[in-house]
């Protein structure tokens, strides 16, 4: 038995799952870099997505109707997607050279080429298409129909709607799960967190959240069997067990907590708030968590994206010091503060 775990020891290090302990004093973040962006300024800016592979950062501009495919390395604009109306989620389908944008102003899913830095296709959608997440091994997107009280379903290979599922609620984020090769979504009028099959398409679960209020934001720790919700009408982040299917912790939040993202290089998780902050918590292990920063950005910041080669987070901002901007501002994570 002791030598098991010693083995056990040394495989959680070679993979990476030894963690950092949670920094204490100063803050979490540095800003590293900020650039302007080409849309109006004072507009809403809504999901990020990163293709690693191409290294661009994919920012979905949604007040202006139109998406910026950016290059990480140069934090330069390298294409500007104007057929996108409300870009709210954004989703990239690595095998494909493909991504996909929800387009809340003419309820459609936008299908853009890479390579032709293009929309070669919309797909109909009922109402308010908003966030989105990849099934690869499936092959099929999901994408939360916020206002139509759905998730659309669409085959990537043909770049069609296969199937759409109905709920009581208004639904919030998707995600897939790559461990328990299963689709979540969040109920977010209900207090809800559903399960989808996608070898079946059919909802195989439906779980309360406890005292979280407002489920809308979702983000996974599929390694550790965790997802963490964003909890928009009480401003909570709320750790949920996927194994037991219920809450086990809740933390309080600045007010407007909207995208959240979780980096398990350093147990970190950013919730990007309203309000003018972006709230940090500490995985200490996966039952216990730690509050370590409300840090502090212009008001009316909704999302964010977390690079994993890096550890740079990534945030658009529309205002300053009360006067309207378009702007990407980028962090280095502070890890010995």
């Amino acid at each position: 038995m002791r030598m098991w775990l010693l083995f056990l020891c040394a495989l959680m290090t070679a993979t990476g799952a030894s963690k950092l302990p949670p920094p204490s004093g100063g803050p979490t973040l540095k800003k590293v870099a900020e650039f302007d962006l080409p849309g109006p300024p004072g507009k809403r800016f809504d999901y990020l997505t990163i293709d690693a592979e191409d290294s661009y950062l994919i920012s979905a501009h949604l007040g202006a109707d139109q998406t910026y495919v950016i290059d990480l390395g140069t934090n330069k604009v390298v294409a500007t997607i104007k057929d996108t109306p409300g870009a709210e989620g954004v989703e990239y389908v690595a095998e494909l050279k493909k991504f996909y944008t929800s387009n809340a102003h003419d309820n459609t899913i936008g299908v853009v080429d890479l390579k032709q830095m293009r929309v070669v296709k919309k797909l109909k959608t009922e109402a308010k298409p908003d966030g989105s997440t990849y099934a690869a091994p499936f092959h099929k997107l999901y994408v939360s129909d916020e206002r139509g009280k759905a998730e659309a379903i669409v085959d990537v290979t043909k770049d069609e709607i296969i199937k759409t599922l109905h709920f009581d609620s208004e639904t919030g984020m998707p995600q897939y799960d790559p461990v328990a090769r299963k689709v979540y979504v969040n109920l977010q009028d209900q207090n809800i967190f559903a399960v989808i099959d996608p070898a079946t398409d059919t909802v195989v679960g439906r779980y309360p959240v406890g005292r979280c209020k407002g489920n809308h934001g979702m983000t996974l720790d599929p390694e550790h069997h965790r997802a963490f919700l964003a909890c928009e009408e009480n401003n909570l982040m709320t750790v949920f067990d996927l194994d037991k299917h219920e809450p086990i912790a809740f933390l309080q939040m600045p007010d407007g907590p909207d995208v959240i993202k979780f980096d398990p290089g350093l147990s970190r998780i950013y919730v990007a708030c309203y309000s003018g902050a972006i709230a940090v918590f500490h995985q200490d292990d996966p039952s216990h968590y730690t509050k370590i920063e409300d840090f502090q950005v212009p008001h009316a910041v909704h999302t964010l994206a977390v690079n994993l080669q890096t550890h740079r987070v990534y945030a658009p901002e529309q205002e300053e010091d009360g006067k309207p901007v378009a702007r990407m501002v980028v962090y280095e994570a502070v890890t010995n503060r």
